[in-house]
């Protein structure tokens, strides 16, 4: 099993109707790096869901559901997406700047690279991540 980040503007959809939900595909992603995360992810690994924009917070846990496939409705078979299940909201959610201020987030991709909306999560980083109460 492996963890990983998603990042999603609140806006446009929020873990809120991942809930209302239950499942989604996890589509819009163009990025070629986090494309090949999606490639990567397999059936049970966990994912952290991060409100970006003006939130800047881990808000969520979700399972991944599907193994990758392409987008059905991207008309390009690069385009990968996969399907995951709302699991735990984050009570109270994860800022940014905590996770700046704790060791195990010194080298990752979601303080290094701002745009990168799929990223790798190691297990020390998850453990933070899902025991933090800021």
């Amino acid at each position: 099993m492996k963890y990983w980040l998603c990042k999603t503007e609140p806006s446009v959809y929020s873990y809120e109707q991942l809930e209302a939900d239950r499942e989604t595909r996890w589509d819009g992603v163009r990025n070629p790096t986090a494309l090949i995360h999606i490639r990567t992810m397999a059936v049970g690994d966990h994912v952290v869901i991060y409100h970006s924009g003006d939130v800047r917070s881990a808000v969520g846990l979700a399972e991944v559901i599907s193994a990758p496939h392409p987008d059905p409705e991207a008309g390009d078979p690069r385009w990968a997406v996969v399907d995951v299940r709302a699991v735990k909201r984050l009570e109270p959610p994860v800022s940014l700047s905590h996770l700046k201020g704790v060791p195990e987030f010194a080298g990752s991709p979601l303080v290094r690279i701002s745009r990168l909306s799929v990223l790798p999560l190691t297990n020390e980083q998850y453990a933070v991540i899902t025991a933090a109460r800021p």
